[in-house]
Formats: structure tokens, sequence, C-alpha cells
């Protein structure tokens, strides 16, 4: 049988794998060692090609990054968004904390600002639905962005913090707590005392989610003329 022939006219040299197989390759490595240990000379001696052969796919590390960024957003299902602009903040905002709480490291390569002018737009819908709900209520361009920006800080910090504590747990280092803690210093905290951990496990980004979204939305108020 006769070999197809390689791209740009060399003979004698496999296929080029294919980006699908990169990035599935990639996603096992960072979910085992973590996406800092990624580097793109281990990343081709797991795939069985040599260092340059990924580079008809990828430009470097944070073009790969944001090729899975792409691809994991890509296959969460979007559902039709509330009519009212508070559901429809919350409802996003939901699905960009289970987004990253799936993939923790995620909100890492994202966590600084300026990333969504790094996003293709397919991506971009859950920033989309938090900035239109936050118009449809009222708030101007700058206020939307500060809603935004606000719920961001607050989805990132939960994801990050579990997510390392978490790790920590799996690595042999129990929760630190105090429970020798002197009364007349500290009486809050002991009083709380080794209770802490219990309390620090609940769930409770939901209700504070929609704590901090009323409170966004009631400081901007809507604009004149609308209800």
């Amino acid at each position: 049988m006769s070999r197809t022939p390689a791209p740009h006219g060399r003979t004698g040299r496999p296929p080029l794998t294919s980006r699908a197989q990169i990035l599935a390759t990639a996603r096992r490595l960072i979910d085992e060692d973590g996406w800092e240990k990624l580097t793109i000379r281990r990343l081709a001696t797991e795939v069985g090609v040599g260092a340059t052969t990924l580079y008809h796919h990828i430009r470097n590390k944070d073009d790969l990054l944001l090729h899975l960024l792409h691809h994991h957003i890509g296959q969460i299902e979007r559902s039709q968004p509330p009519s009212a602009p508070r559901d429809r903040i919350v409802t996003a905002a939901t699905a960009m904390r289970d987004a990253l709480t799936a993939w923790p490291w995620a909100a890492e390569v994202l966590s600084a600002d300026g990333f969504v002018g790094l996003l293709d737009e397919s991506a971009m819908w859950m920033v989309e639905d938090v900035l239109a709900g936050a118009a449809d209520h009222g708030c101007t361009p700058d206020q939307s962005v500060d809603v935004f920006r606000s719920i961001w800080y607050f989805t990132v910090g939960e994801v990050l913090v579990r997510a390392r504590s978490a790790r920590r747990e799996s690595e042999g280092h129990p929760f630190a707590y105090r429970d020798d803690l002197d009364p007349s210093q500290v009486p809050h905290l002991a009083a709380i005392g080794t209770r802490w951990a219990a309390l620090a496990a609940r769930d409770i980004y939901p209700e504070g989610l929609t704590t901090l979204v009323d409170a966004l939305l009631t400081r901007a108020g809507p604009c004149e003329g609308r209800p």
C-alpha cells in the first residue's frame, strides 16, 4: 500500500499527529501533575513526536492552554438564559463556577484581568450573559463591567481556595486549625475553635452569589426611564 505524501512535500515521515490527540494528552498531563509542570517537550514525548511537530498545531504553551480552554468551554451545554436580568446573571455565574470546579487549573490560568481578550467568541457566552443581565437591569457599560469583575473575583477565589484545599488534603496535609486560642485575645475565634473545618466545608457559594448580585445591582440601580 502506498503511503500518503507527508505535508510540505516531505516523504518518508509519518503523518502529523492530530490536534485532538495533542489536547487530550495535554489535559491528561495537567490532570495528573498540574498545568505548571506541563512543558512542550514533555507533551511531545507523551504524544510520541518531536517538539517541532507540535508547533504545526500550537505556537507555545500559552496558545496550548487557550486551545484547551476553548475545547473545555465548548463542551459545556448552554441552556436558554432566564429572562429576568438578575436570574440571568446568577445562572451565568453558576455556570462559570461549575466549569472551573470541573477543571480548577483554568481558574489559575484566567486569574488575571484581560483574560476576556484572549478567548474566542464561542467561549465568551458566560461573560456576555452577565453583561447582558446587568445591561437589562439598567446598568451602564461601566457598571456592567464592575458587576462582572466583582462576580469573577468572588468565583475564582471560591474555586481556587477549594481546589488547593483539596490538593493539600490529598497530599497528607489536613485542615489546619488551632485548639489552644486564648479567649481573652480572640474570643470569637476561640468560640469557633475546631468547628472551623466543618463550617468551611459547607457550600455557601449559591447563597453568597445571590447576595452579591443583589447588592451589586442595587448599588448600580436602574437607569432613568427603566423599571
